[in-house]
């Protein structure tokens, strides 16, 4: 259904299927970024770009210029954006810490939008005389601007010479448009709208690293029915294993998402496949082909051993249940296909070391992310820590949104990966 609707059919105002379509555009999840406002009359879209950024899962933190305070109020941003908009550079309150360099150590995109003409050129001059120039100068985030401004401003000899020197420097230009102009006049120069910049910056974040690769992630849990009506499974939310799915696509894999039973939205980019039981799981894994495997599927170990097919009643005051092993899918596919580079996942309540070791020589697997599971760990939960092995060697990931986790474990899967071949 979302499929159906393409952003670039949207009216200027946001509509409901736009909330829909940020909403699982997670690409964006828990992103840092930076919004830089200055001044021009496109300043009041910037309400809709926080708005749209929100929606998308970002942390945003607005950064405005004086001549930005004259189109649109600080208090509007900040009730937008949930954070205080900061806007001067000598602030007393702020910089007791140096709170300028941790903004930009902070910040994952600085995105100005609006760029006006005159912030264009300070930029291209090398310039730090505000808040906003200084933070494009001490930050190693990538920096993106869409300008905004007359099209006779835009195409003046100034402006393009400033746009070639901060092309050459890496800066991303978003933009401009070509259209009506709030002075009437028509041509180049009005500032993108904000559902296309929300696109861009997803893409700009995006790095590439696993291009060309065809991945498969399991996730979720695995339902055994006992009767009809009733199963066996367990506490696995599917939140990490869609996060890794998503951190994936993000650096330009082709992505095959084979999902337990979950009430998760399909990640932008990701064709899914949906099973119930840890054979179905098995036979849609089996039916893929793939170079990367990454196995957060929690899977149960046992399914009974014979299902009964009408509602066992309650007659009886004790009731056995004979159970049998499921199939290893992480073992099995190891086992059959030497060639993928497989990433096993250990969910431990005690020895998470010695038993993650032990899985990942058994089955063979070229990585494994350990973590800690029972009093308010792993399961159920919107934050995790991994402790990832591999054959010679180990690192920690701290604990952080699953969000933020799952990307910097693709990115440490990318580098193996690279590595290996």
């Amino acid at each position: 259904m979302i499929d159906a609707y393409r952003p670039e059919d949207w009216p200027h105002f946001l509509p409901p299927c736009a909330s829909v379509y940020c909403q699982v555009m997670s690409g964006l999840l828990n992103r840092h970024i930076l919004l830089g406002i200055t001044g021009g009359i496109a300043a009041y879209k910037a309400a809709e770009l926080v708005r749209l950024l929100r929606r998308a899962g970002a942390q945003v933190l607005v950064v405005m210029t004086r001549g930005a305070m004259e189109f649109i109020t600080p208090l509007s941003l900040q009730a937008l954006s949930g954070q205080p908009v900061r806007s001067e550079l000598f602030d007393a309150n702020a910089e007791a810490g140096m709170d300028h360099i941790e903004l930009a150590r902070w910040a994952e995109l600085i995105l100005v939008a609006p760029a006006s003409a005159n912030f264009l050129a300070r930029l291209a001059g090398g310039q730090a005389d505000d808040l906003l120039t200084t933070l494009c100068l001490a930050s190693d985030a990538p920096l993106a601007v869409a300008p905004a401004m007359n099209q006779q401003m835009w195409q003046a000899m100034a402006t393009q010479e400033n746009i070639q020197r901060l092309l050459a420097r890496g800066v991303n230009l978003f933009g401009p448009d070509h259209g009506e102009q709030a002075c009437g006049e028509l041509g180049p120069g009005r500032m993108l709208e904000p559902v296309e910049l929300l696109q861009r910056s997803e893409q700009l974040l995006a790095d590439g690293s696993l291009a060309g690769v065809r991945a498969l992630v399991t996730a979720g849990p695995t339902r055994e029915a006992i009767d009809p009506v009733r199963f066996i499974s367990n506490r696995s939310s599917g939140r990490m294993g869609f996060a890794i799915a998503t951190a994936l696509a993000a650096a330009g894999a082709e992505v095959i998402l084979v999902a337990g039973p979950v009430s998760l939205t399909t990640p932008p980019r990701v064709r899914r496949v949906d099973v119930v039981s840890a054979q179905d799981m098995l036979a849609a894994v089996e039916a893929e082909t793939f170079d990367l495997l990454v196995a957060t599927a929690a899977v149960a170990d046992y399914r009974p051993a014979i299902e009964v097919a009408a509602k066992i009643k309650k007659n009886q005051a004790e009731l056995s249940l004979a159970l049998t092993r499921n199939p290893d899918i992480l073992a099995s596919i190891s086992t059959k296909r030497p060639q993928v580079f497989a990433v096993g996942f250990a969910a431990e309540t005690n020895d998470l070391e010695q038993y993650a070791r032990q899985k990942l020589k058994e089955k063979n697997l070229a990585m494994i992310a350990a973590n800690w599971v029972g009093d308010g760990c792993g399961f159920e939960v919107e934050h995790n820590a991994l402790q990832v092995f591999w054959s010679d060697g180990q690192t920690s990931l701290a604990e952080a949104p699953k969000e933020q986790l799952a990307r910097e474990l693709v990115a440490l899967i990318a580098e193996h990966y690279k590595n290996r071949k």
